[in-house]
């Protein structure tokens, strides 16, 4: 959608003038999040003095962070994980997705669920704050689905990540996935059977002190909580609207998006 939009790569000096610039616009900062694509790819020199200009333009911040992708978190050595960390580079976002090996390969995510884990890992390891995010209806109904939650809980388990946001799938026009909807190659979950894949997630995550955020606009039901101090009321919750299976209880699809 965007091939006949004519770009300009910009060089460091031009970001890092937008940087100062931008203090006259904002003030004073104590959050920064990098761009809208994965900034961890930037040569490691180069990303460092970003983060070093913003610390140095905003006196008050405290956090900065990125959407990260497994194999450009995997193209840094563990060395320099953390001297981003020790500069500044306090939290990752990284799309886990599922931690089906072979559904992460059939949504050509680049990695397996090795490699998936292992950037997960190298970026705890190296303490920045870790929020892996994972797509419920990824893999379709039935057994499919129970494989899909089933691994993405043990990949949570064993990767350990701070946060775990959960988004629903939602089709977009124009994306393969939707022209799949269209023709009956690819089916969507229904509410209740997104919801009873998240609760198999809950059930199955066995690591403590994991903060679940379900509160994107793409899900059903709006649900937070921390694993696993709050996960019997988590459950509870779910169980109550498959029960009674009841639309009113869910987000009305108006309300739904991405």
């Amino acid at each position: 959608m965007y091939k006949d939009v004519k770009y300009r790569v910009r060089g460091t000096a031009d970001i890092l003038e937008d940087i100062r610039m931008s203090k006259d616009y904002y003030g004073d900062l104590e959050k920064v999040f990098l761009c809208d694509g994965d900034a961890i790819a930037i040569e490691t020199d180069t990303l460092r003095t970003i983060i070093d200009t913003l610390y140095s333009t905003f006196p008050s911040l405290r956090h900065v962070g990125s959407y990260v992708g497994p194999q450009s978190t995997l193209s840094k050595s563990p060395a320099e994980l953390r001297t981003l960390r020790k500069a500044g580079l306090t939290k990752a976002y990284i799309g886990v997705e599922t931690g089906d090996d072979a559904l992460l390969k059939k949504v050509k995510k680049g990695v397996g669920y090795d490699e998936m884990l292992q950037a997960g890992q190298r970026l705890v390891e190296a303490d920045i704050n870790l929020s892996a995010m994972v797509l419920l209806g990824l893999a379709g109904p039935g057994e499919a689905s129970v494989r899909h939650a089933l691994a993405t809980a043990r990949i949570c388990n064993e990767m350990k990540p701070q946060y775990l946001a959960a988004l629903t799938v939602t089709p977009v026009p124009g994306t393969v996935l939707y022209r799949q909807v269209q023709k009956g190659e690819f089916q969507l979950l229904d509410p209740f059977e997104t919801l009873a894949e998240m609760k198999q997630i809950f059930e199955n995550i066995t690591m403590d002190h994991l903060k679940f955020v379900g509160t994107h606009a793409s899900n059903y039901l709006p649900i937070t909580g921390t694993l696993q101090k709050d996960k019997q009321k988590m459950i509870a919750l779910v169980d109550k609207v498959l029960s009674e299976r009841d639309e009113k209880l869910l987000r009305p699809d108006s309300l739904r998006g991405l």
